[in-house]
Formats: C-alpha cells, sequence, structure tokens
C-alpha cells in the first residue's frame, strides 16, 4: 500500500494514530479547504479535534494514482459529514513521500459538479 493510500485509510478508520504515524514529523499538509498543518503533532491535534467535533470520513476512494521516484498522486472521490452537512467531491492529492512517510501533501478539490459542456455553460 502506498503512504497516501495508507494516509486515506487511516482517515477512513477513524484512527488518529495511524493518521499521524502516516506523516513525517516535519510534514507539511495543505488542505483544499485551506488550512495549513505543519509537523506530525500538528496532524494529530487536527484530527483528534476533527473528529471530536464530529467529523467524519464515509468513503475516500481512489480513482487514479501513479507514483514516481518520491511523488504520489492520487484522484478520488471524498465524502464527509462536517458540522452536520455531508458531503461528496472530487478531487487530488500530491504527495512527497520519504522513508515511508507522507513529507508534503497538497488536496485540491471540485468546486461544482461536473458536466459534459454542449456549448452552454451552467
Amino acid at each position: 500500500m502506498t503512504a497516501l493510500a495508507r494516509y486515506m485509510d487511516a482517515w477512513l478508520s477513524e484512527d488518529v494514530e495511524r493518521i499521524a504515524a502516516a506523516v513525517a514529523e516535519h510534514c507539511v499538509i495543505t488542505e483544499c479547504y485551506g488550512p495549513v498543518y505543519r509537523g506530525r503533532e500538528t496532524v494529530r491535534l487536527w484530527a483528534t479535534r476533527w473528529f471530536a467535533e464530529g467529523g467524519r470520513v464515509h468513503g475516500w476512494s481512489l480513482t487514479d494514482r501513479f507514483a514516481t521516484g518520491d511523488r504520489e498522486v492520487g484522484e478520488w472521490v471524498f465524502d464527509c459529514t462536517w458540522q452536520g452537512r455531508r458531503s461528496t467531491f472530487e478531487g487530488s492529492s500530491i504527495a512527497r513521500v520519504a522513508d515511508g512517510s507522507i513529507v508534503e501533501l497538497r488536496e485540491y478539490q471540485t468546486t461544482a459538479p461536473l458536466y459534459d459542456w454542449h456549448g452552454v455553460w451552467r
């Protein structure tokens, strides 16, 4: 299992220690919502508070992925509940990995439902 897949699986399992173990001590995680988490202890605190405040990951499935050198890239579908609202969206992550741990992770998300364009924009 790749580092990115282990990280995603840890969130699905709601396992804070597995989430923390998936990242390097001095990692930088840039979430698609805007927050930047610096360091394993900050990631541990983020996950702990997120779950304590009712956050839940219902699904996080990779739809495509590849790895080359120290980079892992994945496209995914994410389904979660946060602040009482459930949402599902597509996105992607770019990770830099060292010694099996995520050193840097940057996430991107779609901001509107995807559709086939036929000459008219929604």
